[in-house]
């Protein structure tokens, strides 16, 4: 049975967004998956980006196996229903990995809408449990498995040293899109470092003279993710989004419920465990595997960290480090696609 895949020209290729969806293309190549599309590409040029786009996807309609497997990432614009449809005339069966809802990412499906295009996937690989619930709850008919957490792949490392003792404070870090529109949040929590030295990393601060005032809190300015890995510092990756600093509200807020975000990952690269909202539907990973704590609002950092001992911290990065190994190593995408069971439809 031949196992083939689309790859695309993506834009924002050091985006989060881009990287998971290279990260797959590459995982899948080591587990079997020919490219079916054009070689991957990165050009920023909206022209050139259609172009590549459209005739990839004809190329790979052309080049379609006949009773084969055909792994898809989704959202893929107009393009899915179409893909599926030439997929099934020639008996393929389809998996699809979804990277996001547009019925909560952007809001500008509906569900029902968004069921019925899934509805062309025979297997779907949900993100979470919580993910996987929903499109049960709304009628998706086929197979669905969960990915659990991203993997990321880097050729770097990471040799950040273990907590020695329990006088010094906790480093927490956080990356990200630090834009007013999407994390109002940061410019609130400002008046709550104190304790605890707090890095932010990423794109579109605006900082005020209260955030510029406190020693606690420090801007860093953006770095690419690989030069993250192997140079940040520090104890703790922040997980929050949204407007408030009581609870992650608003679209991008409340979309943590049902997402993975990328960062999460990144963070597990970085050997920092993991602080994070515990209503996000990665809170009970994050828990299981002993690489972070949860909260329900940001205020609770600081008591947290004071009550919190090297032991316990240093518990924490010895398990961040292990799942570290699996998620550089593709094991999530090929544990997922082990629990599919092909013979089932």
């Amino acid at each position: 049975m031949k196992k083939v895949f689309i790859s695309r020209n993506y834009k924002g290729i050091e985006s989060a967004g881009g990287k998971a969806k290279t990260d797959v293309e590459l995982i899948l190549q080591g587990i079997g998956f020919k490219n079916i599309g054009w070689k991957q590409s990165s050009s920023n040029n909206k022209i050139i980006d259609f172009v590549l786009n459209i005739t990839g996807i004809l190329k790979a309609v052309i080049r379609m196996p006949s009773k084969g497997i055909l792994f898809l990432q989704y959202p893929m614009k107009k393009y899915y229903a179409f893909i599926c449809g030439v997929a099934h005339l020639k008996n393929t069966k389809i998996i699809t990995l979804i990277h996001d809802l547009g019925t909560f990412r952007r809001q500008k499906l509906t569900v029902d809408k968004e069921i019925t295009l899934l509805n062309n996937s025979d297997y779907i690989i949900a993100l979470n449990k919580s993910m996987a619930k929903w499109l049960e709850e709304n009628n998706y008919k086929g197979q669905t498995v969960t990915l659990d957490i991203w993997d990321y792949l880097s050729k770097y490392k990471n040799t950040s040293s273990f907590r020695s003792n329990d006088d010094q404070n906790y480093v927490v870090n956080y990356a990200g899109g630090l834009s007013r529109r999407k994390n109002l949040f940061l410019y609130e929590f400002s008046k709550h470092v104190d304790s605890f030295i707090f890095n932010l990393y990423g794109t579109g601060f605006e900082p005020t003279e209260q955030e510029l005032k406190n020693p606690y809190f420090v801007y860093k300015g953006f770095v690419q993710s690989d030069d993250l890995i192997s140079s940040i510092t520090g104890d703790f990756g922040l997980v929050w989004d949204g407007d408030s600093i009581d609870t992650c509200s608003g679209s991008f807020g409340s979309y943590l419920q049902f997402n993975n975000p990328h960062k999460v990952s990144l963070y597990i690269r970085c050997h920092l465990p993991v602080i994070i909202w515990n209503q996000a539907a990665m809170a009970p990973f994050v828990l299981e595997h002993g690489v972070g704590f949860s909260i329900n609002s940001l205020s609770e950092i600081k008591p947290r960290l004071l009550s919190l001992t090297k032991e316990e911290y240093n518990e924490m990065k010895r398990n961040t480090i292990k799942l570290s190994l699996q998620i550089e190593s593709g094991y999530y995408i090929k544990q997922a696609m082990n629990k599919i069971k092909f013979d089932e439809k």
